[in-house]
């Protein structure tokens, strides 16, 4: 079991900045991959940032260039400086991570309880 907790939502003005901070704990073997997805109302979720263990990082093309995700393999946690932030980028934010535990036999997506970013224009 993987249980992710995230931080770091709140209300900006557009052109501000915030960070996202996710953390998961439980019995972790290894993790393939964290990232960050998010909602808006009325819209399909969407993949806003994904990394792996060894760094490669994926980016959703609407923040390119403004959006930077990082992680720390050690303590298992991943990070995206959100900058430059837009009306278009209000959503709910939710922590993903692909993660292999002692007791299960593949990877396996796990979800974090999402936090609301809000920008106003």
């Amino acid at each position: 079991q993987v249980h992710l907790v995230e931080s770091g939502g709140g209300l900006v003005q557009a052109g501000g900045s915030l960070r996202l901070s996710c953390s998961a704990s439980g019995t972790i073997l290894s993790i393939n991959s964290m990232g960050w997805y998010r909602q808006a109302p009325g819209k399909q979720r969407e993949l806003v940032a994904s990394i792996t263990s060894r760094g490669s990082t994926n980016y959703a093309d609407s923040v390119k260039g403004r959006f930077t995700i990082s992680r720390d393999n050690a303590k298992n946690t991943v990070s995206l400086q959100m900058n430059s932030l837009k009306f278009e980028d209000t959503a709910v934010y939710s922590c993903h991570a692909a993660a292999l535990t002692y007791y299960g036999g593949s990877y396996s997506n796990y979800w974090g309880q999402g936090t609301q970013v809000t920008v106003s224009s």
